[in-house]
């Protein structure tokens, strides 16, 4: 009993510093709940996001002031198409001391940090964004030959423009994958167009302060993982993952004939993570069957597509997972 107490106190600790996180936000990066909350739920699941708008609408800030309010030390990558992968990860130089002597020495790259933003990725090459692959599983990188680890806790907040694809790479499934939620940053409506107008265009502008530091959100993703889940959000889980497969006995024939593949067990993974951090946002010491229709889009929308003959009829993706979450939840999807 005392155990199950003591978790309870850890939790209702966390929840607090948890609205004033995102109170410290709000001061700077104005509306947008849905996408704070999903960044955070990302960060305090341990996870990366892929944070998807048209220029303009705030992502950048976003990053830059979840690095404050976190403690967290961050950095910025432009990607471009002559990004080469020692830009990111770092490089051995060769140095000569006083004596004569010759020696490499690994000058560390922007990837050492803890909250890596890494601006409009696909406009780098496979082979450039391929760098990111290892870091962003296994939190360790390889140069010459030697792993050197990275610091913790790391995230990539990686964005990306949906509109101006000439010129650029599509991120691989593989990489994809990689990320825990994708995040669809869109227009803000007008009352919060105008509360941004007059925050940001006065002589001084709001500031974020530091409520997390690294050590803290490191034990809050440990809380998170011991946050209890029932068996009915298990099964929702499962029953939602496996309906979007279209090899699968219990998915049906809409998504057998437009679903050319569908997310696998990393997807339920995220679910089970994404569903305690949205319960723990909210105030709520457990997540219900509501938080996994909740966080299905933005967990399954980057690990499945449409064949090429849904892509051709016009079929939406967005409606599809809609209409299946109400189907395997019996409840409305959240917008």
């Amino acid at each position: 009993m005392s155990d199950a107490t003591d978790l309870l106190a850890e939790i209702e600790a966390l929840e607090s510093k948890l609205a004033e996180a995102k109170a410290s936000i709000t001061r700077r990066f104005i509306g947008q709940e849905q996408v704070v909350d999903l960044t955070l739920s990302a960060l305090l699941c341990g996870g990366h996001a892929l944070l998807i708008g048209l220029p303009g609408l705030g992502k950048t800030r976003l990053v830059d002031t979840l690095s404050t309010v976190m403690g967290l030390h961050g950095n910025r990558i432009q990607f471009t198409p002559d990004l080469m992968p020692a830009d990111i990860l770092g490089s051995e130089v060769l140095e000569t001391d006083a004596e004569g002597r010759r020696s490499f020495r690994f000058v560390p790259g922007p990837i050492f940090c803890q909250l890596l933003m890494a601006d409009e990725i696909n406009r780098a090459s496979p082979r450039t964004q391929s760098a990111l692959l290892q870091a962003m599983q296994e939190h360790h990188i390889t140069v010459a030959g030697e792993t050197r680890v990275l610091g913790e806790p790391f995230h990539v907040l990686a964005t990306q423009n949906p509109i101006e694809q000439e010129g650029t790479y599509p991120l691989p499934e593989a990489q994809l994958d990689r990320f825990l939620v994708q995040i669809d940053v869109a227009y803000p409506d007008r009352q919060t167009e105008r509360d941004i107008l007059l925050a940001t265009t006065g002589v001084a502008e709001e500031e974020a302060h530091e409520v997390f530091t690294a050590e803290e959100l490191i034990r809050a993703q440990t809380l998170l993982r011991r946050m209890p889940v029932g068996d009915s959000v298990v099964e929702a889980i499962l029953d939602l993952v496996r309906a979007f497969r279209p090899d699968d006995e219990t998915a049906d024939e809409r998504v057998k004939q437009t679903v050319a593949w569908g997310p696998g067990p990393r997807a339920a993974q995220a679910l089970m993570l994404t569903v305690r951090a949205r319960a723990m946002l909210q105030g709520r010491l457990a997540p219900s069957v509501e938080d996994v229709a909740a966080m299905a889009r933005p967990v399954l929308s980057h690990r499945m597509a449409l064949n090429f003959a849904a892509r051709a009829r016009g079929d939406s993706l967005a409606e599809l997972i809609e209409t299946t979450v109400a189907r395997t939840t019996r409840i409305e999807a959240a917008a």
